[in-house]
């Protein structure tokens, strides 16, 4: 797909030192064009790394390797990877025009395109902690960014689908087969619930005690 540039003076260069670990969805308050104007003008303080509008097409306002103004005001934040500095320094926000009625399905797909490039360009893993809504970070103001319409459940699936699975993978889900960590073949991106790792960790158990 192709990526519009459409700069914004509303960013920070650099990173100051940190790296990308995570995104952050954010719906937008506007429709387009008036929400890219917006993000565009100085007297916003405001931005997003990219857009995508209703009808799929993706804006890229500030460079991944800058500090875009998206996510930086925190109240009563529940996102688990927050390390108590500003979170935009290692974040990437992306808005989605939509005022809460849910996305288009272009903008759907580009938008699942958009994210499943940035996780492969940077590592990003696909769990509901290295993906998240602008609401765990400010739980006052922004309860309701992305909105419980925004397709959580589908783009987790539709990325864990799409993501290739390395041959190094396939060989651990092997190697714990043969020794009996685990009983079944497993899927090597899907996300680790507790139950799971205490089923390995007792199977752990039984073969030190042979």
């Amino acid at each position: 797909m192709n990526i519009i540039q459409k700069p914004s003076p509303n960013f920070t260069a650099g990173r100051n030192g940190k790296q990308i670990i995570a995104i952050v969805c954010h719906i937008t308050a506007g429709s387009f064009p008036g929400c890219l104007n917006w993000m565009q003008n100085p007297v916003a303080k405001a931005s997003a790394h990219y857009l995508v509008n209703k009808k799929g097409e993706i804006y890229q306002l500030v460079q991944d390797k800058d500090t875009s103004w998206h996510a930086g005001i925190v109240n009563k934040c529940t996102w688990n990877l927050y390390d108590g500095t500003n979170p935009n320094r290692y974040t990437l926000g992306i808005e989605f025009e939509s005022l809460g009625e849910g996305l288009t399905e272009p903008q759907y797909k580009a938008g699942l395109w958009l994210i499943d490039m940035l996780v492969k360009k940077y590592n990003i893993p696909i769990d509901d902690s290295h993906i998240i809504g602008h609401y765990k970070i400010d739980g006052v103001n922004r309860v309701n960014d992305p909105g419980k319409n925004f397709p959580w459940i589908q783009l987790f699936k539709d990325l864990r689908e799409g993501m290739e699975v390395a041959d190094w993978m396939k060989k651990i889900i092997d190697d714990a087969l043969t020794v009996g960590l685990i009983t079944e073949r497993h899927n090597p991106t899907e996300p680790v619930q507790k139950w799971f790792v205490l089923a390995i960790a007792l199977n752990l158990l039984k073969i030190v005690k042979r």
